[in-house]
């Protein structure tokens, strides 16, 4: 901890009395509006990262964990989210917004014919990742008030996927509780009615309900909101909502939640399961205090599975070739996490005549994907985890972030923890037409 608050420390000096120092910028504008008078917006997020991991990553790490209780460490570099925006004003109340969204560095495959033998054709996997389109909607406003946007579209269930880009979240990786149990960032078709009139913003929408057979025991729902084929099955749907108080100056309170049934929502159901409703029910609370040189953030989810065991019987029966993980899944999760930072800067008169902020944080997560089981499910301890975050925030200019932390994910006394350092540099800014 002394040597990343040194690291700050001489980060901050080296870059107050470079060139960098003196550069200054507006502040973006919402993606909840566009601009009559400019009418192209183009903009996005990305994230970089490079970790050290003090522990093993084998995967019976938690099946035969005192195997692997003194493994050496290992390293690994990372682009968690690269997104570019498109938005346009059309007029008269009409818009448009996209975002393309590339995952862990994308995908790189191809076929190639291998001469060396005999001629074959080989399928090449050079880079793994996604590559997703997270947004595409188009929108009618008759007022700030009054909203209707149809299309792809983001769930703002819980705090993470209604902020989501790198600098409204301290740690280098999103939070990680809510980033478990709950599909990150959260984006189904549909439609939704949104507004805000004075200190509140309200969200309803009605969507396309979760795939049941993509649970699993270690995400809980999280791989839900995905599909394996080229459409996304909408047999069930389901609804969601979120709404935000704005009273009180700085702090921002919100309740969002989400229900719809998942177990007839997969292509593999078929027979007894056709009927098997599997609901699921997600209540969120969340929150973000912003002033007097004090940023702090907490959240709290709990979801609760229908037929869970029913569900989990389904997916075990699922052809061996199917993508189902083909394990339990809970009838309840949960997450919750608050962290908190100070922002050094403001007693720095150099760095914070120029705008600048650096923020020494800690953060605390609990989650378990498997918080209750029902009463013949074997309810397996390595899901519950803690997780303990120290470091450091440092913005050069508003849209630009640079970040370090150590971190240590905390498991029960049967299983070895998991510390990690990581380093990261992100940025997030929309820029009008």
């Amino acid at each position: 901890m002394k040597r990343l608050l040194s690291c700050a420390a001489l980060l901050a000096t080296i870059i107050a009395a470079s060139p960098i120092g003196a550069l200054a910028e507006t502040p973006a504008s919402s993606a909840d509006t566009v601009s009559t008078h400019r009418r192209l917006t183009l903009g996005g997020y990305g994230e970089a990262v490079a970790s050290r991991m003090f522990y093993s990553n084998n995967y019976k790490r938690y099946t035969d964990a005192s195997l692997y209780a003194d493994a050496p460490s290992f390293g690994q570099v990372d682009l968690p989210h690269v997104v570019f925006y498109v938005g346009y004003d059309f007029g008269h109340g009409w818009s448009m917004g996209s975002e393309i969204e590339f995952e862990h560095g994308g995908t790189e495959s191809a076929v190639e014919i291998e001469e060396e033998e005999t001629g074959e054709y080989e399928k090449e996997i050079e880079r793994g990742g996604e590559v997703a389109l997270e947004q595409f909607w188009l929108q009618k406003s008759f007022s700030p008030a009054l909203n209707i946007r149809a299309g792809h579209i983001i769930v703002p269930v819980g705090g993470t996927n209604a902020a989501h880009e790198p600098d409204k979240f301290f740690t280098v990786y999103r939070p990680e509780g809510e980033n478990t149990i709950l599909p990150c960032t959260w984006h189904e078709t549909g439609v939704s009615l949104w507004g805000r009139s004075g200190d509140w913003r309200y969200e309803g929408m009605v969507i396309a309900g979760l795939d049941g057979d993509r649970f699993n025991n270690k995400n809980w729902i999280h791989g839900g909101a995905g599909s394996p084929y080229e459409f996304k099955m909408a047999t069930a749907i389901a609804g969601a909502a979120r709404i935000d108080n704005y009273s009180v100056d700085g702090l921002r309170l919100s309740l969002s939640g989400y229900v719809g049934n998942s177990g007839c929502n997969t292509l593999n159901s078929s027979g007894k399961y056709e009927d098997l409703k599997a609901t699921v029910t997600i209540a969120a609370f969340d929150f973000m205090y912003d002033n007097h040189n004090i940023v702090a953030r907490g959240n709290f989810d709990y979801g609760f599975l229908s037929n869970s065991l029913e569900l989990s019987v389904a997916n075990k029966a699922s052809r061996k070739d199917s993508p189902s993980p083909k394990n339990n899944v809970a009838k309840n999760a949960i997450a919750m996490g608050i962290e908190a930072g100070y922002d050094l800067a403001s007693f720095m008169p150099r760095l914070h005549s120029r705008g600048q902020r650096l923020y020494l944080f800690g953060r605390y997560d609990y989650y378990d994907s498997m918080y209750r089981t029902v009463e013949n499910m074997t309810k397996e301890e390595e899901w519950g985890r803690q997780k303990i975050t120290f470091g450091f925030n440092y913005f050069p200019i508003k849209q630009i972030v640079v970040k370090g932390e150590w971190s240590n994910r905390i498991f029960k006394s049967q299983f070895n923890n998991e510390p990690t350092l990581s380093l990261g540099v992100g940025y997030y800014g929309l820029f009008q037409m």
